[in-house]
């Protein structure tokens, strides 16, 4: 690895979009985890795909690592430049392509952030649904397969990304799917890319599938007297049928902390956060239809409304909650758990968290995805206390452990980087390495993000 010769080769070409600051370098090593920072070599501002090419192919030539950057939003160290090398920061592509109204396809460069696109498609009658709660980059949202509160009705990145434009890790540009909606042609490429955390190449181009507006949305809490009688009210509302736009949980710690932070005065006690979608007769029967259900389950308080000022409050508070619950440990950092396990086992796996946070002494406030039967319990450490962050992270791998024995996965949507990398095995068994035989096809010399996702090499 020669980096110096690769920083004059990549200044010769971006000048002074090759940035070796102190302040940028810092900004790029930072995490919003418990990952120490990691400042790389230097920083790319590239403005077209040719010029990520042409990144990576000088960087290929010297064998130093290549990471790409969309707005920093990862909570597993996907990001970070643990080996050092050149980040790559696609703040500068970020044009909306094209919008196909008729189709409802979007081509967009992966430095759109979602809420630029959604506000580029208000006057369309059309959307992206896609919402993990932090304003990321869409090229980020890919590679990571992100999902987030919508999960439950619309899916994840994974169901909408139509095609790619990805550059690998010898410079060369491809293009991978294609606008129409299926497709029996080949090897799913853009499935293998979409989750691939840079590991295989950069994403340049996202072709996305756009949905209509509803004619109708409605936001809802309603109080329960136990988490278990939350959870129960979500299973039996999906079994029922009820198409749920969001349906999230908060337990009480959650409660506590967001009422603090958003100036709010729920109950302190566990909450189910809803939205429904539809015409206006559709929305006020799955309103009425969700409230019997929560009744049979001792809620209580149940709210809805449809202004939009009310909804937008709502869901502010809880895209908040993880700063919320930081900030109720003031100087804290947060072990962030990911389980996702199938929504008949989701009382339990809740259930069986709580008590073994509460036995090992960890607090933890949980809140999740619940209608697709994914979790998370913020687990709040000292950055200074070696012990408790021990005791933290054996707790997150005993989630695992009980998310696995349930048919679960150990991330429902953070992904892998370097904070859950010790539970592939565990998941995969030899398809991890099979994952890691990919890995080495497609990127021989290994620069393409390296030490995440797969096997660490020899």
């Amino acid at each position: 690895m020669d980096t110096q010769k690769a920083l004059d080769d990549l200044h010769s070409c971006l000048g002074q979009r090759l940035s070796r600051s102190k302040s940028d370098l810092d900004l790029h090593g930072a995490s919003e985890s418990y990952f120490p920072p990691s400042p790389p070599d230097a920083v790319a501002y590239p403005e077209t795909t040719a010029e990520v090419a042409q990144i990576i192919a000088i960087c290929a030539r010297h064998r130093v690592p290549v990471v790409g950057w969309g707005t920093g939003t990862s909570l597993e160290g996907q990001s970070q430049a643990f080996s050092g090398g050149v980040v790559v920061d696609f703040s500068r592509m970020n044009r909306i392509l094209d919008v196909a109204q008729a189709d409802m396809v979007a081509r967009v460069q992966p430095g759109v952030t979602r809420e630029a696109l959604n506000e580029e498609l208000r006057a369309t009658g059309l959307f992206f649904p896609v919402d993990p709660g932090a304003n990321a980059a869409l090229g980020g949202m890919a590679a990571t397969r992100a999902s987030g509160t919508t999960a439950v009705r619309y899916g994840t990145m994974r169901d909408n990304v139509l095609a790619l434009e990805v550059v690998t890790a010898r410079g060369e540009v491809i293009r991978t799917g294609t606008a129409a909606r299926k497709s029996s042609a080949g090897y799913d490429l853009t499935g293998l890319f979409v989750g691939s955390e840079g590991t295989l190449g950069l994403i340049t181009e996202l072709t996305l599938r756009l949905y209509g507006q509803p004619e109708a949305i409605s936001a809802a809490v309603c109080a329960f007297e136990t988490v278990a009688d939350a959870v129960e009210t979500v299973i039996d509302t999906i079994q029922c049928g009820v198409p749920m736009a969001r349906i999230e949980l908060m337990d009480e710690a959650s409660v506590r902390a967001v009422n603090a932070w958003s100036r709010m005065n729920l109950p302190e006690k566990p909450h189910l956060l809803l939205e429904f979608h539809g015409s206006d007769s559709g929305v006020r029967e799955q309103a009425e239809s969700f409230g019997a259900i929560a009744a049979d389950h001792h809620g209580s308080g149940f709210d809805w409304a449809t202004r939009p000022e009310a909804r937008s409050a709502l869901w502010t508070m809880r895209h908040n909650a993880y700063y919320a619950i930081l900030a109720s440990r003031p100087g804290a950092r947060a072990i962030v758990t990911d389980i996702c396990v199938p929504i008949s086992r989701l009382a339990e796996a809740i259930e069986e968290t709580r008590a073994d946070l509460a036995s090992a002494g960890v607090a933890g406030p949980i809140l999740g995805h619940v209608g697709d039967g994914n979790f998370h319990a913020v687990l709040l450490v000292d950055a200074d206390d070696k012990a408790e962050i021990a005791r933290a992270k054996a707790a997150s791998d005993r989630m695992v452990e009980r998310a696995l024995r349930l048919g679960g996965t150990a991330t429902g949507e953070h992904g892998i980087g370097v904070g859950k990398l010790g539970y592939m095995e565990r998941e995969h068994g030899q398809g991890w390495a099979m994952m890691g035989a990919i890995k080495a096809a497609l990127d021989p010399d290994n620069i393409m993000n390296p030490g995440k996702m797969v096997p660490p090499r020899n």
